[in-house]
């Protein structure tokens, strides 16, 4: 009996032979799911409008088992779609490779499809370059006609200058250009030591959610490029013992309490005019964003290490120096939002926290409503901004924010919204509990006109989930029963499924969101997912309640939601059986659940967790416990080894060996603790699997292990 493996370097692109496999087997919801990359595939994704609202462009696969994208257009005015890129018409029988960089890059952003997995337009919508297995490309996107480019080495990263003439790409070390037409190729910048020229370093794209190491002027004959240094960071080596003969890579990795890469940010002309940009980089260490627009100087956000404080500096590029918008200041940290950027009018916009919302400001006067808490900005107009914002915090919504204060809503209802604009065209992605797979529809002139082609793979299952606003916090609360539960008729063991930790949301009105969990209750589960305090989506002072305090703030929440879940449901829930699994944060919060509290938590599966915080990187582990080098009780009291000796309950660790984020020396660390205190616990160790065990096999066998280890600890 085989299987199609879509991991490897060639995957299945055949409708027929999948259609004609999938009639002869039935296939494991887990199985599918890795195989589709949770039904992402097929989806439409990084969509871009151009200026005048004509076209939309977008990445998608030609179905929801192939992971290869390919670059497609859409046409407002017939709504029609064609491919403008497909890569395996430019790869031939070579196939993709990567690179280690490239790898690397798609790890930090949890990237797991092929193909094109992104693509960036000139400013009028003429050209577009792309990356593809290490080569660079251009793309006439009005005559669709594709050409390889020369290029040194591994390309990362390419980017059309706005203007559509010029190409700057990283690679190597160094940042290079080349003319749109293939001429003149040249490094603009090379490395001359240990540095990196054009890149984000690892703390920027790991927990800032900047990717980019360099930005365009908005004329084309410029680029302010990202310069780090990391031979300050301490070396770590992920081994592969699978394989002893294989040398460990070295990876630097800049734990809580150590020292960080150096940044710097250059203005280098074309002619290689190299100018520093000067600010307190020993005040504010991290560089969290920049943007340049035709609408006024660069902007940048650099934070504190302590993330306590911020600025918001405008840079004169002639000389490099810098003059300070705004200074923000807060005592537990100050949140990493959308990038702050001018208006037409030249007016700063930015999102801040005031008065305990998430507020769109401008000129530090805040001007949407108290009652709307901020996700992100879309688009700034003339007269308004249009962001995503929730008023409800398991709904997002498109909402039109004017500069005078009124706030019209764009999408309405419960769901999760997002959009993009391009001149009169507004294309609005819709995700909500109705069903698994998104509408994204497109509106010119405030009226829909079509719709992108979703070709994801139907769910083999619809999620049925109640939404519960439990205990006194009113933690946004999911339920979850086997298919078919009639109410009364059986007291189900609770499996509780929680993220649980801050900057995550796992609550939301997205049925997609819940496949997992429906198929986890499925298996004889009441099935529980609780946002607790310290996620997204409530303010300020909801997010600050777990600074210093990780572990009994978020494990108290998912008790309180628990015995909330108790109280409705008496009749259907077994509070003598509860386990709790969970990945990364929601595998530290499972391990901790079952040693800390054995009394609620019967038995727990921890994947990838957190085990001991020093062990953990800077910018997010100091943002909540600051610094283990002046205050190492505060990580001792959220670690995980100390309670070793406590644990009384059925534990199964999960790691993969590969992975780069949390290394798998968390799970070696509190293994060796229970071993010393006596206590018995199983490891599971993956070998070649990184934070992201998306191997289609790896991840079926993985979940049904999981799914075996709770039944029989639990007597399922």
């Amino acid at each position: 009996m085989g299987f199609i493996d879509t991991d490897s370097p060639d995957p299945l692109t055949a409708d027929l032979l999948w259609g004609d496999w999938i009639g002869r087997m039935t296939v494991s919801y887990p199985r599918l799911a890795a195989r589709t990359l949770r039904f992402t595939l097929g989806i439409p994704r990084n969509i871009w409008v151009n200026p005048p609202g004509s076209k939309v462009y977008f990445i998608r696969t030609p179905d929801g088992v192939t992971r290869t994208g390919k670059l497609w257009e859409y046409d407002v005015a017939t709504g029609t779609e064609s491919v403008v890129v497909d890569p395996e018409t430019l790869l031939g029988e070579d196939g993709e490779r990567l690179s280690a960089e490239e790898r690397s890059r798609r790890e930090r952003s949890r990237e797991s499809a092929a193909g094109l997995v992104s693509f960036a337009p000139d400013r009028d919508g003429r050209w577009a370059t792309f990356a593809l297995s290490g080569q660079l490309w251009a793309v006439h996107l009005t005559g669709h006609a594709v050409t390889a480019l020369p290029s040194v080495g591994a390309v990362i990263d390419p980017r059309m200058d706005p203007t559509g003439r010029t190409i700057a790409y990283a690679s190597g070390g160094a940042l290079r250009v080349i003319g749109v037409t293939g001429k003149d190729e040249r490094p603009l910048v090379e490395p001359e030591g240990n540095e990196v020229w054009g890149r984000a370093e690892f703390i920027a794209a790991e927990e800032m959610y900047r990717h980019r190491g360099f930005w365009w002027a908005p004329d084309g004959q410029s680029l302010l490029v990202e310069r780090y240094d990391d031979s300050p960071v301490q070396t770590w080596y992920i081994a592969d013992p699978e394989n002893p003969e294989r040398e460990p890579v070295a990876q630097r990795y800049p734990s809580s309490g150590t020292p960080n890469a150096l940044v710097t940010l250059w203005h280098i002309t074309l002619d290689a005019v190299r100018t520093e940009i000067v600010w307190d980089r020993e005040r504010f260490e991290y560089l969290g964003s920049v943007t340049w627009s035709k609408h006024g100087d660069p902007l940048l956000q650099v934070l504190s290490r302590s993330q306590k404080d911020v600025q918001i500096l405008g840079v004169d590029v002639a000389t490099g120096a810098t003059r300070i918008l705004r200074e923000l200041h807060d005592e537990a940290w100050v949140e990493l939002t959308s990038p702050p950027r001018f208006a037409t009018d030249g007016r700063l916009v930015s999102v801040e926290d005031n008065g305990g919302s998430r507020r769109l400001m401008v000129d530090g006067e805040p001007f949407s409503d108290a009652s709307w808490q901020i996700r992100g900005v879309v688009s700034v107009e003339d007269d308004c901004v249009i962001a995503t914002a929730s008023s409800e915090p398991t709904e997002v919504q498109v909402v039109r924010f004017g500069f005078d204060g009124e706030a019209v809503p764009i999408t309405e209802g419960s769901a999760v919204h997002s959009a993009v604009t391009g001149g009169p065209t507004v294309v609005i992605s819709r995700s909500g509990l109705d069903s698994a797979a998104p509408t994204i529809a497109v509106h010119g002139d405030n009226s829909a006109v079509g719709e992108l082609t979703v070709a994801s793979e139907p769910a083999p299952f619809q999620p049925f989930v109640t939404f519960l606003n439990a205990g006194e916090h009113a933690l946004r609360t999911a339920v979850l029963f086997p298919q078919g539960h009639v109410p009364g008729s059986d007291k189900l063991p609770v499996l509780m499924n929680p993220y649980g930790g801050p900057h995550a949301q796992q609550v939301v009105a997205s049925a997609r969101m819940f496949l997992e969990s429906q198929w986890l209750a499925d298996q004889g589960f009441c099935v529980v997912v609780a946002d607790g305090r310290g996620t997204p989506g409530r303010g300020s002072a909801w997010e600050r309640t777990v600074l210093d305090d990780l572990a009994s703030i978020t494990l108290d929440d998912q008790v309180a939601a628990l015995n909330a879940v108790a109280e409705i449901y008496p009749d259907d829930v077994d509070t003598s059986r509860v386990g709790i699994t969970g990945w990364s944060y929601g595998g530290y919060l499972a391990a901790l659940a079952v040693l800390q509290r054995p009394d609620v938590f019967h038995a727990a599966v921890a994947g990838a967790p957190v085990t001991e915080w020093r062990l953990y990187d800077t910018c997010y582990t100091e943002r909540y416990l600051g610094d283990p080098n002046t205050q190492p009780e505060i990580y001792d009291r959220n670690s995980l080894i100390p309670l070793a000796p406590k644990l009384e309950r059925p534990l199964l660790l999960i790691h993969g060996l590969a992975d780069d984020n949390v290394v798998a020396a968390h799970t070696l660390r509190l293994s060796t603790a229970l071993l010393a205190a006596g206590r018995p616990h199983t490891v599971l160790p993956l070998s070649g699997v990184t934070h992201m065990a998306s191997q289609e096999v790896v991840a079926e066998n993985l979940k049904l292990l999981q799914v075996k280890f709770l039944k029989d600890a639990l007597a399922v």
